[in-house]
């Protein structure tokens, strides 16, 4: 099935394999089956170029059905899987079959999901390092890991993860952690934006009703303020169409600096 298409205007976060990785996504955890298809291939029709999966999610085969017939060319979607920390001695299979599932030469991003054992694990780097040299990933980066878990990757390689996918909404913002990614040239992702915020907060209801919008708008646009990439998971084509409605306005420097304060409330 090929169907018409339109890319989302959204701002991007340029990785060092020269890609350009859309700063709003579509999370799929917890899609399964044909939902899962059936809420790619929407968010796909609805201009979303960004599909983070992961191998632990059980639903690549399903994110690969809906990329083979949304009609989106190949070099306009960016996608984002992950290993289980569990796999990694076997990394390079896991990768291969992934790439099999979602049936692509590559992927624009592969991460680590976990700190394997709770450790950097620069072994396991390593491997993820090989797969970007063979062209089996553009990027490689790690989820969850902290900057002294990033600072060991870099002491043994000498080469920084370019994203670490971690919990991020108002409520867990840390700009000490923000700017230490950024001096490390790592770009942060953000996942999880509504599980942790209380969207009937007085200050997102205030920020909503000023321009027009939900709170669940002003906590993606507030991620899209401090250069976080964020990846609202959903199933339901309402809401995939309204998350991706988050580039027609903007937060003022007052107000990105009021929903920052939600992190002390």
């Amino acid at each position: 099935m090929t169907t018409e298409t339109t890319s989302l205007p959204g701002p991007t976060a340029s990785l060092p394999g020269g890609g350009e990785m859309p700063l709003l996504g579509l999370g799929t955890w917890q899609s399964e089956g044909d939902d899962c298809y059936r809420s790619v291939l929407h968010a796909l029709e609805a201009g979303y170029r960004h599909i983070d999966t992961a191998t632990g999610y059980g639903n690549e085969d399903q994110v690969g059905r809906a990329l083979a017939e949304s009609g989106v060319p190949r070099d306009e979607v960016f996608v984002t899987t992950k290993m289980p920390p569990d796999e990694a001695p076997r990394a390079r299979e896991v990768l291969s079959r992934s790439l099999d599932l979602l049936g692509l030469d590559f992927v624009d991003l592969w991460l680590v999901h976990w700190p394997p054992g709770g450790e950097a694990s620069p072994q396991t780097w390593e491997h993820f390092l090989a797969a970007r040299s063979e062209r089996q990933a553009r990027d490689v980066g790690v989820s969850n890991y902290s900057t002294a878990q990033l600072d060991e990757l870099v002491r043994s390689s000498g080469e920084a993860p370019a994203v670490d996918q971690v919990p991020w909404a108002p409520a867990l913002h840390d700009q000490g952690f923000l700017d230490a990614c950024r001096q490390r040239g790592v770009v942060v992702e953000g996942y999880s934006p509504f599980k942790k915020t209380d969207l009937g907060d007085p200050v997102l209801a205030e920020v909503a009703q000023v321009h027009g919008v939900t709170p669940q708008q002003v906590v993606l646009r507030w991620h899209l303020e401090h250069g976080v990439v964020v990846i609202p998971k959903s199933v339901t084509p309402e809401r995939i169409t309204a998350n991706a409605d988050v580039f027609g306005f903007s937060l003022s420097p007052d107000e990105v600096r009021r929903v920052d304060g939600l992190a002390a409330a």
